[in-house]
């Protein structure tokens, strides 16, 4: 301060005093009272200097209503309760009065005039004392220490009341001895200075060790030593800001440790990018510090101060300035706990749970942390959807690919990776984008096809977006979600037409229904004509080139020779593993070439399943022709009764009620395999090609496709019996079949018999010369009738009577079998589940009632 603003306050402070003096009632002799030559101005004088140049503060809260009570209650227990009253009033007028010229700070007056009316009584009770420092001006009375030393002193101790020292004048200068204790006690209580703490704890926010302040293991943070004095509240607020360098050495540790693992382990490029976006931030951090600890080197006043505040760079003024970093500090120490063992869409997914957050700055900084570290997942994203490549170094990415055959490229190439999906990604934007890169790749490498980039750029225009890197980033779900819609409208639409129009699949599909499901009506009547000699042969006695010409022959003989080229030329003969008894009709099948890219609809397992639906269907049209042969050997025409006129009347009857439940017995079985077949063919086959149909129609991609497929396949399935829930039925079916085989052998031989004995008979009144012919004859074609006739009529009649009568079990046999058998396939029908074999149940049970009923017709 200058001599002169120094003079200026000083002569002020002498008016002050003077005005004062000349006031109070108390003071007899205003004139010679005010005189600043007196011994009372004086001392005066050296008390306000004194009074205005101190930097005590009160330990008292600042509440004006609090100290007025108090002031009232000393006047009242003194006895003045006149004075109390007035005090009263006149602190009701003070305090009621506001605007301009009043009082804003009203408690510390009263606190100040309180202070020094105690002041006074003290005095007023040591006449001989005087006060402390009475020669010093107001820029020589510098007690910026005495406000902290000065609380630690009692009131009511020796030589002391509220702060002001009063010492007794003596010949031992008491008072030099007390103002140097005084001195000590307060370097005793701040041996380490402000100033060092601060640049220790600067020091310590960049994770070094100062000369006080030191990183301490057992209590895992920075600290002051215990061996060094400092008030309480200073050691706690040091720890309290010394947090910031604990975070700080955990943030910097986990970037130092992932930068060391790289590319020795897989940190991956979103681990990379988020500890990039972390020392981006303790970049910023440093440039703080930088300011903070030149600050503390060299104090300049940061905004306009007063001369209490000081212009240095203090403790508490270093926690206003760790307000902000100290937040984003301890929000980086989550993450880094969070995402120390986590890469990829799990990391992004996991720092976007933080994000959703109610503080706005915190919300900004998760931001711009995020959109650093969702860069190279959505540049994944934006590969995959519109180029179909899976750039994939680390396992980072949502979407997994794995080294198939090209058949299994689409079902079993690409899968999600559920544990690596970001939260910010919902499950069906993730299953459309997943399915959009696989039509590309099953496009370019299945199909040969490179219209799909056409396709890809038409989308990336329409979503207002480019197909360039860097198009996308996060907080753009919006845009992705259009980006990847309008990519797989676009490349799904594409590629459904390239399997519909260049490899026909609609055409391939009624192929496989034609003739593997024998929808193909002509072909499959001369398909079975023509083998069915060649099939009743052991099954490894059978030429597969023999069966191949036969398949080509009857593909020539009927409308299937006009069907395209390539679909006659995938139709196949197939012999299925065979034992040793089995028959040709046991092993014999057809098969369809479903080449690349149909396998990817038609693979093993569904053609096992189409294999398995040809076999029921077989061996359902090889019952029917069995049927349709045994009539033609049973047609009446044939057999006349003037034909066994010679026989006994007995034999006559038996032969005609041995007839007559052959021919009921067909017909039973002939209802029964009709009405079967009518179901199989019309309401199984064709109703559910015909939902197929329909659902190829309105199908958007080739998952739709494959679903309606599937759907078809599982149909025909379920309702023909084939179901894992219909075994049981299933098993009770073919042992109607081969029921129904065995009675046509039997009626077979029966009407063999019976021609052999109708030729016989006519025989018996030939010449004799003509009998050893027609022995000679009967002997070659069947050495059980024709020995009938070797031992004439009667030997004749015997004979025959007996072939009957056995045949005539044997369809008695067959007949009891056939009811129990059909009864109990019946009886679980109305059992299953679906809702179509239930009405079968109706049909049959309707038909083989009526046909009982009815056995002629």
């Amino acid at each position: 301060m200058e001599e002169e603003d120094q003079q200026k306050i000083l002569d002020l402070v002498k008016e002050l005093v003077n005005r004062v003096l000349s006031r109070n009632p108390q003071n007899p002799k205003p004139s010679i009272s005010s005189n600043p030559n007196s011994p009372d101005f004086q001392n005066s004088l050296r008390y306000a200097i004194r009074i205005l140049s101190s930097r005590l503060t009160p330990s008292i809260a600042p509440d004006a209503a609090a100290i007025a009570e108090s002031i009232k209650r000393g006047l009242a227990t003194q006895g003045k309760s006149s004075q109390a009253l007035n005090f009263a009033e006149l602190y009701n007028k003070f305090a009621s009065k506001t605007g301009p010229g009043s009082i804003n700070n009203k408690w510390a007056v009263l606190y100040l005039l309180k202070i020094i009316s105690e002041d006074t009584k003290v005095a007023q009770n040591a006449p001989n004392s005087t006060l402390l420092f009475p020669n010093l001006g107001l820029n020589e009375l510098d007690l910026s220490n005495e406000s902290r030393g000065s609380r630690n002193f009692k009131r009511g101790e020796k030589g002391y009341d509220n702060g002001v020292l009063l010492v007794s004048k003596d010949p031992e200068n008491l008072r030099e001895i007390a103002f140097r204790e005084f001195v000590n006690l307060v370097k005793e209580e701040n041996e380490v200075s402000e100033e060092v703490l601060v640049r220790d704890v600067l020091y310590a926010c960049q994770g070094i060790d100062g000369k006080y302040v030191k990183f301490d293991a057992n209590v895992d943070g920075y600290a002051l030593s215990d061996l060094i004095k400092v008030p309480r509240a200073t050691r706690v607020l040091v720890r309290k800001l010394c947090e910031l360098g604990w975070l700080f050495r955990k943030v910097k540790g986990y970037i130092s440790e992932s930068m060391d693992r790289f590319p020795a382990e897989d940190v991956g490029t979103v681990g990379q990018a988020f500890c990039a976006a972390l020392q981006d931030e303790l970049s910023d951090y440093y440039k703080l510090l930088a300011v903070l600890e030149t600050q503390a080197m060299n104090p300049i006043p940061l905004v306009s101060e007063t001369a209490s505040s000081g212009n240095y760079l203090s403790l508490r003024r270093l926690s206003v300035w760790f307000a902000e970093p100290i937040v984003k500090m301890r929000l980086m120490a989550v993450l880094v706990d969070k995402c120390r063992v986590l890469r990829g869409g799990a990391m992004a997914g996991a720092i976007h749970l933080h994000a959703q957050h109610g503080n706005p700055l915190v919300h900004e900084f998760m931001r711009s942390l995020l959109q650093r570290v969702c860069s190279p997942l959505f540049e994944m994203v934006r590969s995959w959807v519109l180029e179909g490549e899976l750039e994939d170094i680390f396992s980072e990415f949502f979407v997994v690919g794995q080294p198939v055959k090209a058949e299994s490229l689409w079902r079993e190439g690409y899968r999600l990776h559920a544990g690596m999906l970001p939260s910010f990604i919902s499950q069906p934007l993730a299953q459309r984008i997943l399915r959009t890169g696989k039509s590309i790749n099953f496009l370019r490498v299945c199909c040969d096809d490179r219209g799909w980039a056409d396709a890809a750029t038409e989308a990336a225009a329409a979503a207002g977006t480019t197909t360039r890197r860097g198009s996308l980033g996060y907080g753009e779900t919006d845009a992705l979600e259009t980006l990847v819609v309008e990519a797989a409208k676009r490349i799904d639409k594409h590629l459904l037409d390239v399997m519909y129009t260049r490899y026909k699949f609609k055409e391939h599909c009624l192929a496989i229904k034609r003739y593997l499901l024998l929808g193909q009506g002509d072909f499959v009547q001369y398909l079975m004509d023509i083998v069915g000699q060649e099939l009743s042969e052991p099954a490894n006695t059978i030429s597969s080139f023999q069966l191949a010409g036969l398949l080509e022959s009857a593909i020539r003989s009927s409308n299937a020779q006009y069907d395209d080229p390539d679909i006659l030329d995938r139709l196949r003969v197939k012999m299925m593993p065979h034992g040793t008894g089995d028959r040709g009709w046991d092993v014999f099948s057809l098969e369809y070439d479903a080449r690349i890219p149909l396998d990817t609809v038609f693979t093993e397992s569904v053609m096992a399943r189409y294999l398995r639906i040809f076999n029921f269907l077989w061996k359902l049209r090889r019952v029917e022709h069995a049927l349709i042969g045994a009539w033609k050997t049973m047609k009446p025409n044939c057999i006349t009764s003037h034909s066994f006129t010679k026989l006994q009347h007995v034999v006559k009857l038996q032969l005609l009620s041995t007839l007559r439940r052959c021919q009921v017995l067909w017909n039973q079985m002939n209802h029964f395999v009709t009405n079967l077949q009518y179901y199989i063919m019309f309401e199984v086959l064709e109703v559910s090609w015909s939902n197929f149909s329909n659902e190829m129609e309105v199908a958007r991609d080739l998952d739709d496709l494959l679903a309606a497929h599937d759907k078809y396949l599982r149909s025909i399935v379920e309702k023909s019996l084939l179901g894992e829930r219909s075994l049981s039925l299933y098993k009770s079916l073919f042992a109607l079949f081969d029921l129904i085989l065995r009675f046509r052998s039997h009626a077979d031989r029966l009407y063999e018999g019976i021609y052999d004995l109708q030729a016989r008979t006519r025989a018996s009144s030939l010449s004799s010369q003509d009998k050893k012919q027609s022995r000679r004859q009967t002997r070659d074609k069947s050495s059980e009738v024709g020995s009938w006739l070797i031992d004439g009529r009667k030997a004749l009649e015997q004979r025959a009577g007996e072939f009957l009568q056995n045949t005539g079990q044997e369809l008695e046999a067959i007949s009891k079998e056939y009811t129990v058998l059909l009864e109990g396939f019946l009886s679980q029908l109305p059992v299953q589940q679906h809702v179509d074999l239930k009405f079968l149940f109706f049909r049959l049970h309707f038909t083989e009632f009526y046909s009982r009923l009815h056995p002629g017709t």
